[in-house]
Order: structure tokens, then sequence, then C-alpha cells
């Protein structure tokens, strides 16, 4: 446990010193702030370019719904842009001590794998859990402002779907920083590899259920809906099975001294 708080508050250290915790809150309350100023706007500048044909703005048509534009905020930004951010914010997580033989070193020291991985994961993700619920309050606030109040349980529950699917995501890239040496290649295949996941959400129940980036489609569905189905929760646990699989494999990668 000591060796684990060592860890974290080395990882913690290193994340200030790269001001990872200054810009990424930063960028994911910008994100946040988008979608619904955005959508607020959007027939006014449509209508503001009048010169153009083919444009044609409805008077009467009615705003947006609340819920659908902070589902609009988790799909279009925090599941595009956003993942993108987060895969070349962490990208480096294990290559870059493998990189400059620090990784090596630290395993001279009494320092379980284990602990190892764990610090690396539970540091970033909480990093990343805490951008994406800032980002998420901002677009919350904003939308009950400009647009209908949205149910704050709704709001609470789909956050907590969508931060199942955050885990995987930087378990993930943690895996693809452990196997490879190029920090480029590590963000190109993790973006493509979640990427993937996410067009694949909504194809087929079976293949959602089995899909770690169902957990964000089924966050936008309860905040459109507000249903919580069943098979939402078997989702969870698969998606934590594949976490912990990934997490052996990675274990199993460092004790080969494959790095």
């Amino acid at each position: 446990m000591n060796t684990f708080l060592a860890l974290s508050k080395k990882e913690i250290n290193q994340m200030t010193k790269e001001y990872k915790v200054v810009w990424l809150p930063i960028v994911f309350i910008l994100l946040g702030l988008t979608q619904p100023i955005m959508m607020h706007f959007l027939p006014a500048i449509l209508q503001s370019m009048g010169g153009i044909e083919g444009i044609m703005i409805d008077p009467t048509l009615a705003k947006p719904e609340g819920q659908e534009v902070l589902a609009s905020t988790l799909n279009s930004q925090f599941d595009q842009l956003g993942i993108i951010i987060l895969a070349i914010a962490t990208m480096g997580i294990i290559q870059g001590e493998k990189a400059n033989g620090m990784m090596a070193f630290i395993f001279t020291r009494p320092v379980s794998i284990s602990s190892y991985l764990n610090s690396k994961i539970l540091s970033h993700y909480v990093l990343a859990v805490l951008c994406i619920a800032l980002g998420y309050a901002m677009s919350f606030g904003y939308t009950s402002y400009l647009f209908t109040s949205v149910p704050i349980t709704h709001a609470l529950i789909a956050l907590v779907f969508y931060c199942i699917w955050l885990l995987f995501v930087i378990t993930l890239v943690t895996m693809m920083s452990t196997f490879f040496n190029s920090s480029p290649f590590i963000a190109l295949i993790s973006i493509g590899v979640l990427f993937i996941c996410r067009l694949c959400a909504g194809l087929h129940p079976f293949l959602d259920v089995l899909n770690p980036a169902s957990n964000s489609l089924y966050a936008t569905t309860i905040l459109v809906t507000g249903d919580v189905e069943t098979w939402y929760y078997v989702t969870i646990v698969v998606t934590l099975l594949l976490v912990l699989l990934m997490m052996i494999i990675m274990h199993h990668f460092i004790a080969k001294k494959k790095f």
C-alpha cells in the first residue's frame, strides 16, 4: 500500500510538471461549453448567412430539449475530440519511462508490478474523470440555462455510465503504451480501436452487451429517455472484466521483461 501511494504521488507530481492538471480541465470545460452555446446560436448564425442559397430557417421550429443537448455533448464533443485528447495526453504513460530507463530502474526496487500499473491507471483515470465532470457540469449548467432543465438524477446516472467507458479508454491506452515504443503509433492505434468500438455501439443488442463503448451510448439514452435497462449493468460487468483482462496482459508482459 505504501508503495502504491508513493508511486501515485510520483504520477501526480509528473502530471503537475507537465501541466496536465491545468490544460486538460480547461480543454474539457471548453468542450462542455461548446455544444450548448453552438446549438443555441446556430439558428442566428445561419440566419446571418442569408446570402447562401438553400438555407432556410423555420422560425416556428422548437428548440431542442435540454436532455438532447447534453446528450450531444457526450456524443459530439467528449466521444470525438475528447477521446483524441485523452489518448494523446496519456500515450506516454508507460512508454516515456521505458524510453528513459525509469521503468527498469523502478523495478530494481521492491515494487510490485500491480502497484506500478494501478498507480498509473488510477491517477490518470481520476484526472480524466475530474476533467469530464468539470466539462459535463459546465455543459449541464449552460444547457439548463439556454434550453430546458435536465433532471439531475438522469444526468448523474449518465455520468456514471460514461465514466465506466472512460476507465476502458484509459486502460486501453495504458496497455498500448506498454506494448509499443512509438508515441504517435500508440495514440493512432488507441484512437482507432476506440473509434471502432464507438462506431459499433448500437448496431446489435448482443454486440452492445459486449462492447465497452455501449456505456457511452447508454449514457446518452438515459439522458434522453430516463430509462435504465437491466442489460446496461451486464455491459458494465463485461467492461470491468475487459479492464481486468488488460491488466493481467500488461502484468504478464512486464513480468517477462519484454519492455
